[in-house]
């Protein structure tokens, strides 16, 4: 009996064992058929993220991290269908990168042309392929960032190119600003790409620096408003936002201080103290992090002696400990290879990855230095797993919450109608007219009659279309630009109008100044269009990070291009035979109104003393012609306002208003005053200034100062003025400027009409960084100053802070 018992106790077993191997079997191929949780949309973003990090290897990890040239990654030839190129798909299988930056660009650097780039519908399948592919043809399919340029218009075939940032900052209009922020937006999110570069927060001081016309100006305040506005057109008002396919991922650029560089040197040495880094050029950064920014780029130079893009102060102490930025840190093209190529701080391009990664740059922008180097420096313990886990789930972060997971596909026909939309041309044209700048009426030249029969239209940027769109613009169809001329003929179609070149920007070989003379003395009034050019070309040579290189004195012909990236000046006056030109055509005796075109302010001391009517027009945008008309003869009453002081001669410079105590004292050759002041623009209406009142209200951190004013429209003419509030800490335990600007507003008044304006201050508005750099609001009296420029302040009162207040 125990011997047949015995017998039947394997078969029982085995019965038992086979059972349960049949079910771990099943549970087993259920478990691999079951989808992922990170694929689960139901499923939080960090619960998505930690389970997507706990799957991935370290290769697939460095991938994500990666962001490669966009523009190579499709073949296209003229008049063929676009494809993905061979390269594109050997990086997703052999580098399983996360992203790709300027897919879309077209440019004569990337040589992708009209025929050769991608118009809107065309991107709109592209980037449907390449979505495609990364999901489809690797292991966890993880969609990609694809990251644009987009400060002024999306850098693409046939978008909406607006007036370059100078010319935003120029509206004093954050409203505005966001509505064109959500134009743009739109545009590059239904065209498939996810991520804008923008805001530009650098502060410029330097009107010798190429990249002035990127920025909102020289005071920390205005740029600080404008960013915002862009922040918010870009991201939308709420995260949900993010995933309802018409907005996109914002990048502010560049950190830090970028923009006041050694001699006007792009990307040169930057040496500043702690108290001015803080007070004035993280300023604006400060509130783009709160306004919740999802990426931050680093810049291309050091500060006091620390490379931006190995910073770990600034990048990790500052940005993530001090002011909780949860977003990602991309370097700016090239520039981790930068730390042991330009800046000599590491012998390795592995050691440059250990570096920026370690000092907190949670991605690389078009280099290599995040892929073999940085898996190299994990393998030697140069970097910690944990921080390339850190790194690689900020990045993930912002894929999941702009819901490329869940539908990372967009519809080529919604692009092709969303893109360039009657809407958006309005939109330029608007952003165009309220950046133009008058600086000089004299006897109310303008706005000119529109019963004028003969009109001499003259200059090298008259009818140049590409040098009003400034830098970081696409080629564009001739259709879709406006140049001055044109729009000066589509205002007064029956005029005679005569258009006379006369002389380019900057070549002198081609000049001809007897012609527009003649065709001045010939017509009762002369437009003289002039100025710079960032307009690139093909036969410009550019470097490896895209900036232009300098065309030679001897070149046989020279490009207009005298402002743009790598353009820096040791000079700011007009260039060529421009103000030989204009000296000529005033000379006739002729009215003349000077219109500039340009992207950075330029010595105009001549034409202020000898042209009786200047207007100020940046670089703008594809409406800019129509917009300059709409000015020049009436249909739009201009409000424009400088965000640069425009000095008097190089030697002045810097020349920004908001100086540190002791003011300025005046040189042996001339005074210290800017020819025209921050703030400064006139109107063909008159504005006047009364009744201020001030009612503080101290609460500690939730103190509010609340200033009315009244401003009239003392004359017969409809139009905006822009009120502007600076304040003085009358006294202070360290230095501060002798004035600031902290609040404006711009308000329609109809004529003979009185609006009362309402200005808000707030600790932030009043605090300085103490001895100990402590953010804190002193007791002490605040000197207020109201009035249409820096120079020009109709009203002061002032006010106390009782208790000190700490930030």
């Amino acid at each position: 009996m125990k011997r047949n018992q015995n017998q039947h106790k394997p078969k029982i077993f085995n019965k038992v064992f086979l059972t349960s191997l049949t079910l771990l079997t099943l549970t087993f191929t259920t478990a691999q058929n079951k989808e992922p949780l990170y694929k689960d949309a139901s499923k939080t973003t960090k619960e998505r993220v930690d389970n997507l990090i706990s799957l991935m290897t370290l290769e697939e990890k460095v991938g994500q991290i990666s962001t490669p040239l966009g523009w190579k990654m499709y073949n296209k030839t003229k008049n063929k269908k676009a494809t993905l190129s061979d390269l594109y798909k050997s990086e997703i299988q052999n580098r399983q990168i996360g992203g790709l930056w300027g897919l879309l660009r077209a440019d004569p650097w990337t040589q992708k042309t009209l025929e050769t780039g991608l118009h809107p519908k065309e991107a709109a399948k592209i980037t449907n392929a390449i979505q495609k592919y990364a999901i489809e043809e690797t292991r966890l399919g993880i969609p990609l960032l694809l990251e644009e340029e987009s400060m002024h218009g999306h850098m693409a075939i046939g978008t909406t190119v607006f007036p370059t940032a100078i010319g935003q900052a120029s509206t004093w209009n954050p409203d505005l600003i966001q509505k064109m922020a959500e134009a743009i937006a739109l545009e590059v999110r239904s065209q498939g790409s996810n991520v804008g570069y923008g805001p530009i927060l650098d502060v410029a001081r330097e009107p010798r620096w190429s990249r002035v016309e990127e920025t909102f100006g020289e005071d920390p305040f205005l740029i600080a408003e404008l960013g915002k506005a862009v922040i918010s057109g870009f991201q939308g008002t709420s995260k949900s936002d993010l995933k309802d396919g018409k907005h996109i991922a914002a990048t502010l650029k560049h950190f830090a201080a970028y923009g006041v560089s050694e001699g006007g040197h792009n990307g040169g040495a930057v040496h500043l103290g702690e108290r001015d880094l803080f007070s004035n050029y993280l300023y604006p950064v400060k509130d783009a992090i709160d306004a919740g920014v999802l990426s931050v780029m680093t810049a291309y130079s050091s500060v006091d002696g620390v490379p931006s893009t190995a910073h770990k102060s600034l990048l990790t102490n500052t940005l993530r400990k001090d002011w909780g930025f949860t977003g990602f840190v991309i370097s700016d093209l090239y520039s981790i290879e930068g730390l042991y190529q330009s800046h000599h701080i590491v012998d390795s391009k592995e050691d440059a990855a250990a570096a920026s990664m370690n000092a907190g740059v949670d991605a690389d922008l078009g280099g290599e230095a995040f892929q073999q180097p940085l898996i190299q420096a994990v393998k030697d313990g140069k970097v910690s797993i944990e921080r390339i886990d850190e790194a690689v789930r900020r990045v993930l972060t912002v894929k999941f919450d702009l819901g490329l997971f869940d539908n990372p596909y967009v519809s080529p026909k919604e692009a092709e109608k969303l893109v360039l939309s009657e809407k958006h041309i309005a939109l330029a044209r608007e952003v165009a007219k309220q950046s133009i700048t008058l600086l000089k009426n004299e006897n109310n030249l303008l706005p000119l009659d529109k019963n004028t029969k003969n009109i001499a239209v003259i200059g090298a940027n008259a009818d140049m279309m590409y040098n009003q769109l400034g830098d970081y613009t696409a080629p564009q169809p001739e259709d879709n630009i406006v140049t001055v001329l044109e729009g000066i003929q589509h205002k007064l179609p029956n005029a005679n109008i005569t258009y006379v070149k006369g002389t380019a920007v900057r070549d002198t070989t081609q000049t001809n100044i007897p012609a527009p003379v003649q065709a001045a003395k010939n017509a009762q009034v002369a437009i003289v269009v002039l100025g710079g050019s960032s307009a690139r070309d093909f036969k410009t040579e550019y470097q490896a990070t895209g900036a232009a290189n300098i065309a030679s004195e001897g070149d046989e012909i020279l490009s207009d291009m005298e402002s743009g990236e790598g353009y820096d000046r040791s000079t700011i006056n007009l260039m060529g035979k421009q103000l030989e030109l204009l000296q000529a055509v005033v000379a006739t005796g002729t009215p003349t109104v000077l219109v500039l075109i340009k992207g950075r302010p330029l010595l105009l001391n001549w034409p202020s003393e000898n042209v009786p009517a200047i207007l100020d027009a940046w670089y703008p945008g594809q409406e800019g012609g129509n917009a300059v008309a709409d000015v020049l003869f009436g249909d739009y009453n201009p409000a424009g306002r400088l965000p640069v002081s425009v000095p008097k001669s190089v030697g002045q410079s810097p020349t920004y208003y908001n100086v540190w105590f002791p003011e300025r004292r005046d040189y042996v050759e001339e005074d210290a005053k800017p020819l025209y002041p921050f703030g400064f623009g006139l109107s063909y209406a008159n504005f006047e200034y009364k009744n201020v009142n001030i009612d503080v209200n101290e609460a500690g951190k939730d103190s509010k100062i609340t200033i009315n004013v009244e401003i009239t429209n003392t004359s017969k003419v409809d139009g905006e003025e822009v009120a502007q509030l600076y304040i003085r800490d009358v006294l202070s335990s360290t230095v501060t400027p002798v004035k600031q600007l902290r609040a404006f507003e711009r308000v329609f008044i109809k004529a003979g009409e009185t609006k009362k304006v309402t200005f808000t201050l707030t600790p932030k508005h009043l605090a300085l960084y103490d001895v100990e750099m402590n953010h804190i609001v002193e007791p002490g009296t605040f000197k207020i100053m109201i009035g249409t420029s820096s120079e020009d302040i109709k009203l002061e009162d002032s006010f106390e802070i009782t208790n000190p207040i700490q930030l």
